[in-house]
């Protein structure tokens, strides 16, 4: 056969631009021995000599100048491109190849499916975006069927796909398989590892009477098996009804079948035997095995018992499993069916940070994460490769809490921390907990104990926290001089060669934590505090925290009510403090008319080009610059270093000030609403007292000193994180001027893609290497990541997701449950952000999002009220909800999926439900 023609069995995966994804995938798995129909392909070369002189350039440049939004003129285009194919004949030499082919296959009848080259490959979503022709019997039809594969690919759908991910269309091509039809008993999918759970040592298999057709398409029922793949053992066995079954016509094409009642097959038959369901799981596996990834196939059983794989493709929405750095998944050490399973927690999530992080981000927190290990004294070989609990996947980060899992101190405490901080991990934890699998091996706090108790002595944090409760002025103070002198020593004088500037950037990575233990004690000590107050006016725990997760009842639950005003308007909130100064630059740019007519008009892409020009009215340039020289190193998703700074790029703050200028009702002023805050938590603190008061004047003392450390220290839990996010942006500033030399070398393509190595990588660079190809590869995967929506609060090493095994509890009709995390009710048009720069979110709208952190929070100023998916009632948003005095409710499974902007829906704060109205 020549380029245009090749059989399956010479096609490879290295041949993926010329035969696309399917066929290279089933050259493949003919190369691995498994079980294929013959057939043929066509190659993209074919397609493009084929369209070559239809005039489709035009369409090209068309589409390339037709923006993603415009979906009615991308269809009238994709109708045009389709017209121009389906009408045109085979060039003659391409017409006799495929003929030829088709008569080596003894003219029986065959399937022709496209093959394209962006479908079936990992994250690219393609899969069923063109057409399949099945019982194709005749030449004629043949070529009829082939036509209609290559204008499928101009679908109104497939163009929509490709415009909204910037793909060209004059670089697309469509391949197109010819395999000899496989007269079906029966037929349907597998998956090679669980797609719900993500175990990876179960199989998914879906089967049905006739061709696959039914199955893929979704008509039947199916007959449902789940298969352990080390044993060979049926786990679940469940019959569909199989009322329709796809077959073969006589004069080719397909028909819609009714079944007859409890003939073979039906409802009360399984479509296959106990063997053929392990000979299928076998071959799956042994696919699996050649691909080196879970594999979503399509298989065959026919007349004669003969098993067959008709096509294979990753499984695009499995989350790999995390592993150490920058191994593939099948180079990974996975523990077998009979040996210790782990437990991965999402440290990314639990930082309110669902994209994923730049190769140097990463880098920066392991070599974090290092120093805090080495402070707690444990073995640290490689502190450039994380400590030993630190893992990686999806280029996010993950922590082992194996041996927490283990421990009965372990099980006692992490839940109760993530009840306040994350409270539906707690309830996912609490139940992995019940895994048999993980047995209790330590029932001491010893080995806990060995490792903190030497950091509190080295940082005094028991003298610290005494002082503090003694004389809580002068703490303030003391920390007040222990972050100036930090800060000092952050700047690297100016005319610092580029290695130097790489080594004090690993440097300050490395001394970041011992730092903190200095000011980590005092906002501990403020919910210490709100604790014992909590006990001493009768509360066992803090908003309801406890046992049985975040909600409360009884009096307990009423008296964390109690408590919850307590910590509104918070003094010492460096985040609530920034908050309020963008909003006084907001108060007087509504003052000056030249400022808020700009503000108001132009999109804060177009307005942050004019401040970095230095052409914005004096009003707002003077305000804006103000603003980013105190608070400039702050950002969205702020602990990766990859990411820009606000001083870098002040698109989000301009979008946030434009956001608050249409703002008019002066009471939801936030700096009116802080006071108010502030005065009611003043107020609730006397009505505490006076309560106290009446069991006894000493009690009374202590409640209000309680209670007035609490309001005074508990702010105090934003400060760690501005100085390390401050630490960071120099750090980042560093290495920006390392990549500029790289850059200006050729190494790099461009400064910034210095975030695309890691540390060790940049002094590679730094020595001569050329590092522009492995940055194009990482650049490549992170936007890949940048597109995947579900991430998992926990994982284990077996793959498996425990939340997707949780019992969901039912609530009101229609309801959607979370964590309460700030009292209040309120009903209002829900506006869905998954990313905060340039947002737009109208006064009074509920904020519903994945997650957030501090870049989220000038948002919640003109906020009617928040749902999250993350976060427990202490998690950031949470507090920051309750400052601001807004109704919250985190921890809503999948919010952001199942509310839409612009639905009217009810946040009740307080019992932690959201109620979509419309």
């Amino acid at each position: 056969m020549s380029g245009l023609v090749l059989g399956l069995g010479d096609l490879s995966a290295s041949m993926l631009p010329e035969v696309g994804g399917k066929a290279a995938n089933l050259g493949e798995l003919l190369a691995a021995g498994l079980p294929v129909p013959d057939g043929f392909c066509l190659t993209t070369e074919a397609y493009v000599q084929a369209v070559e002189p239809l005039g489709l350039a035009d369409v090209h440049r068309a589409l390339q100048n037709t923006p993603a939004e415009d979906l009615e003129a991308l269809a009238s285009l994709a109708a045009r491109a389709r017209s121009l194919i389906t009408s045109a004949e085979l060039p003659t030499a391409i017409a006799g190849e495929v003929l030829t082919a088709y008569r080596a296959l003894a003219g029986v009848p065959v399937a022709v499916r496209s093959s394209a080259t962006a479908e079936d490959l990992p994250f690219a979503s393609f899969a069923g975006q063109q057409d399949t022709y099945l019982n194709v019997i005749d030449a004629v039809a043949l070529l009829d069927a082939i036509r209609n594969c290559w204008a499928s690919l101009w679908t109104d759908r497939a163009v929509a796909y490709r415009a909204s991910r910037n793909i060209d269309p004059a670089t697309v091509a469509l391949a197109v398989v010819v395999q000899r039809m496989v007269d079906a008993e029966a037929a349907g999918v597998m998956f090679t590892a669980n797609p719900v759970t993500g175990r990876r040592r179960e199989a998914v298999i879906d089967a049905s009477p006739g061709l696959g057709e039914a199955v893929v398409s979704g008509a039947v029922n199916p007959d449902h098996f789940v298969v352990d793949t080390a044993s060979g053992s049926i786990l679940q066995r469940r019959l569909g009804d199989k009322r329709t079954a796809v077959r073969p016509l006589p004069a080719g094409g397909t028909e819609s079948v009714e079944q007859t009642a409890g003939g073979p097959g039906t409802q009360n038959q399984p479509c296959l035997t106990d063997a053929q369901i392990r000979e299928l799981t076998a071959l799956g596996s042994k696919a699996e095995a050649h691909y080196g990834a879970p594999q979503d196939t399509e298989w065959a059983l026919d007349v004669d018992g003969k098993m067959w794989l008709t096509q294979s493709r990753p499984i695009t929405t499995l989350y790999p499993p995390p592993g150490k750095v920058s191994l593939p998944e099948n180079e990974q050490e996975r523990p077998g069916p009979g040996e210790d399973l782990r437990v991965y927690l999402c440290f990314s999530l639990a930082q309110g940070l669902t994209r994923p992080l730049t190769p140097m981000g990463l880098a920066a927190l392991r070599r974090i994460g290092s120093s805090v290990a080495a402070a707690a004294g444990f073995d640290v070989p490689d502190p450039r490769s994380g400590p030993p609990p630190y893992v990686e996947a999806g280029q996010r980060i993950f922590i082992d809490l194996t041996a927490a899992a283990r421990s009965t101190v372990g099980r006692r405490i992490i839940p109760r921390v993530f009840d306040v901080m994350e409270a539906r991990s707690a309830k996912v934890l609490r139940s992995v907990f019940d895994d048999p699998r993980l047995s209790i091996t330590r029932r001491t706090p010893w080995d806990l104990l060995r490792h903190v108790l030497p950091i509190a002595a080295r940082a005094r944090v028991p003298e610290a926290a005494i002082r503090a409760l003694v004389r809580p002025e002068a703490a303030l103070k003391r920390l007040n001089r222990f972050t100036t002198e930090f800060n000092a020593t952050l700047e690297l004088p100016q005319g610092a060669s580029p290695r130097a500037r790489l080594n004090h950037a690993e440097g300050l990575l490395s001394r970041l934590f011992p730092n903190l233990p200095v000011v980590l004690p005092l906002a501990g000590l403020a919910f210490a505090m709100l604790g014992l107050a909590g006990r001493l006016l009768g509360a066992g725990r803090l908003f309801g925290a406890g046992e049985g997760g975040a909600g409360g009842d009884g009096a307990a639950g009423s008296r964390n009510t109690d408590l919850q005003p307590v910590l509104r308007g918070l003094p010492n909130n460096v985040t609530t403090e920034m908050d309020l100064e963008l909003w006084q630059v907001a108060t007087a740019i509504k003052s000056d008319a030249e400022s808020l007519a700009v503000l108001t008009a132009e999109p804060p892409a177009v307005l942050a080009q004019r401040f970095v020009a230095g052409n914005l009215p004096a009003a707002a340039q003077t305000g804006v610059a103000g603003f980013l020289a105190r608070y400039g190193h702050r950002a969205v998703a702020e602990i990766d270093v990859g990411m820009p700074r606000w001083r870098d790029d002040p698109t989000h703050i301009l979008g946030v000030l434009a956001n608050y200028l249409r703002l008019e009702d002066p009471e939801r002023a936030p700096d009116r609403q802080f006071s108010r805050a502030a005065a009611e938590a003043d107020a609730q603190i006397e009505r505490l007292v006076a309560e106290a008061r009446s069991r006894g004047r000493l009690r009374a003392v202590a409640v209000r000193a309680a209670l007035r450390r609490a309001r005074l220290f508990a702010g105090l839990r934003e400060l760690p994180k501005f100085q390390i996010v401050l630490a960071l942006a120099e750090v980042r500033k560093q290495l920006a001027a390392v990549g500029a030399v790289l850059a200006e070398q050729k190494r790099l393509a461009r400064a910034e893609d210095i975030f695309f190595l890691d540390l060790a990588e940049a002094h590679r660079a730094l020595d001569g290497a050329d590092m522009q190809d492995l940055v194009a590869q990482r650049q490549g995967a992170y936007y890949l990541e940048l597109e995947r929506r579900h991430i998992p609060r926990m994982l284990l090493s077996d793959g498996t997701e425990p939340e997707t095994l949780l019992t969901a509890v039912g609530s009101a009709a229609g309801a959607l449950s979370g964590s309460p995390a700030s009292a209040g009710t309120v009903t209002a048009p829900a506006r869905v952000i998954l990313d905060p720069v340039g947002a737009h979110l109208e006064p009074g709208e509920i904020l519903v999002a994945p997650s957030t952190d501090p870049g989220w929070t000038p948002l919640f100023l003109t906020a009617g009220g928040l749902v999250m998916e993350m976060g427990g009632p202490n998690s950031h948003g949470a507090v920051v909800a309750r400052e601001y005095g807004i109704p919250a409710v985190v921890g809503v499974a999948d919010a952001t999926s199942l509310l839409r902007t612009g639905q009217e829906v009810t946040v009740d704060g307080g019992a932690g439900t959201v109620v979509p109205l419309a």
